[in-house]
């Protein structure tokens, strides 16, 4: 097999994108590949709109071994198992999901992996998980609204100068109503106004009507 890094922990094997699993044996029941020893799992772009980006092309994905990491929006925790694997046992990702069902899923799928701290909350209130540390990377995945508000409410209150964040937008959560692409446009000018866009690309045909943009705060 075919093995290449083409991100920091991020590799592709045959065309697949994996990542070297940090748990053997763990899995969402991905596809699970043995190379030299070392165990990785396929990373799904139509699971997972971090792997739907990367597939469309993004040049810059900022998480890195030892990464600091606030997810908004974590769910079961598929996606940050991934980013888990990447960040290795030197990074911690604060996974913060308003859904009881979800957390009591994600405790679960975290117990043995130890990097990953699940919260309760609501994203729009970032003052109730306020005990947070300062990061360097943060990720938002929240069907809302004001999806873009919720994430540069969090980037005030939590991102370090010179820190990143990454969001998948949603736009029929946005308003269903509207051209997407109108709401991606607003999306971008409204980010630009706090922080620098590095990279900007739609997720078709992995999620339809779904953006991802990746900006890092100056």
């Amino acid at each position: 097999m075919k093995l290449k890094e083409i991100f920091p922990g991020v590799f592709r094997i045959d065309g697949q994108l994996a990542t070297k699993n940090l748990v053997n044996g763990r899995s969402y029941s991905e596809k699970i590949i043995k190379i030299n020893g070392e165990e990785y799992r396929t990373w799904n772009p139509e699971k997972s709109k971090a792997a739907a980006a990367i597939e469309r092309g993004i040049k810059n994905f900022p998480i890195n071994k030892g990464s600091k990491i606030l997810y908004l929006g974590i769910a079961q925790g598929q996606t940050a198992s991934y980013f888990s694997d990447i960040i290795g046992n030197d990074g911690i990702i604060y996974g913060v999901e308003f859904s009881a069902r979800a957390v009591s899923d994600l405790v679960i799928a975290c117990e043995k992996r130890g990097n990953i701290v699940p919260i309760k909350a609501d994203a729009r209130k970032p003052e109730d998980y306020s005990w947070v540390e300062k990061v360097d990377v943060i990720y938002e995945d929240v069907a809302d609204s004001e999806q873009v508000a919720i994430l540069l409410r969090n980037v005030e209150a939590f991102l370090k100068k010179g820190g990143y964040a990454m969001i998948g937008i949603k736009s029929r959560s946005i308003d269903v109503t509207k051209d997407p692409k109108k709401i991606f446009e607003e999306s971008l000018s409204a980010i630009k106004e706090k922080m620098e866009i590095l990279d900007y690309v739609t997720l078709d045909p992995f999620e339809v009507d779904h953006a991802f943009i990746v900006c890092k705060l100056s």
